[in-house]
């Protein structure tokens, strides 16, 4: 009978710090991946306990691979394990590191958590997983922090998820001659789901690009009329004029309320466009 991952991180021989609250998701995201040949990476290596972890968890079959600045982390190569020194916030680092593994099938990312380093991260990851693979982003709460990571933000990670979710909905055919984002993931991400202070990119190349179109049975129509998109009049807020006075005041109110910065290294803005 196999354990469970929060044994495996208990016994493990090196040090780990999870929170506690993460390892039902683990279990969950992560089950379907337990014994088969996969190549899982995770950022941010700290004392090399969850290494131990994941190797006993995924299998004898999985390739674990570290990733860290730390070059101390290179020790762990005597269990094993594949360990690369770098700066997640690197677009040259990751395009390194991808020319040499390839694909993978699961990225972990437990590293820097300013709004940079995850936006990059994903950014660079995201278009390197194989089909049915999974990017997992640990502690985003840092979205919500002011101290040192400058959040709330407009370019907050969260808010840079919020943008994927509108990138996956920009694939509806409706939507196609609307919109046209300057940059997009939608062709990778299939699905998000959010947990408290988790996220989980799920990547399908194959899914993404399926051309979605409505289908009829063949039940008999009772109706004579649609009236799924019919408004209300009635309904308080439907008056167009109110609405717009409502838009209008919501749009000064929500980007007021930003610290609105820059990092040294690149202008976040192209990535929410």
């Amino acid at each position: 009978m196999e354990e469970n991952l929060l044994s495996y991180f208990n016994k493990s021989k090196y040090l780990s710090v999870k929170w506690k609250n993460y390892f039902p998701i683990y279990e969950n995201i992560f089950k379907q991946y337990r014994n088969k040949k996969i190549i899982f990476v995770e950022i941010g290596v700290f004392s090399g306990g969850s290494l131990f972890m994941w190797r006993d968890f995924f299998g004898k079959d999985a390739r674990i691979i570290g990733i860290d600045l730390n070059k101390d982390a290179l020790r762990f190569q005597n269990y094993g394990f594949e360990i690369f020194i770098g700066n997640s916030s690197s677009v040259d680092f990751w395009k390194d590191f991808f020319y040499k593994v390839g694909s993978v099938d699961i990225i972990l990312d437990d590293g820097g958590h300013t709004n940079y380093q995850q936006i990059i991260t994903a950014s660079c990851c995201i278009p390197n997983i194989k089909d049915g693979g999974i990017l997992a982003v640990e502690d985003v709460y840092h979205s919500y922090i002011k101290k040192k990571y400058y959040n709330p933000s407009k370019y907050s990670f969260i808010n840079f998820c919020k943008k994927i979710v509108d990138d996956i909905n920009f694939r509806f055919p409706s939507y196609i001659s609307v919109k046209k984002f300057i940059f997009s993931l939608n062709k990778f991400v299939y699905s998000l789901e959010f947990f408290e202070a988790f996220v989980v990119f799920k990547i399908n190349k194959n899914l993404c690009d399926k051309k979605n179109e409505v289908i009829y049975n063949k039940g008999i129509d009772i109706f004579s009329k649609d009236l799924t998109h019919v408004q209300d009049v009635n309904v308080p807020g439907s008056n167009k004029i109110v609405l717009k006075v409502k838009r209008f005041f919501k749009f000064f109110k929500g980007n007021f309320q930003y610290l609105v910065f820059k990092i040294n290294e690149i202008d976040l803005k192209k990535y929410f466009k």
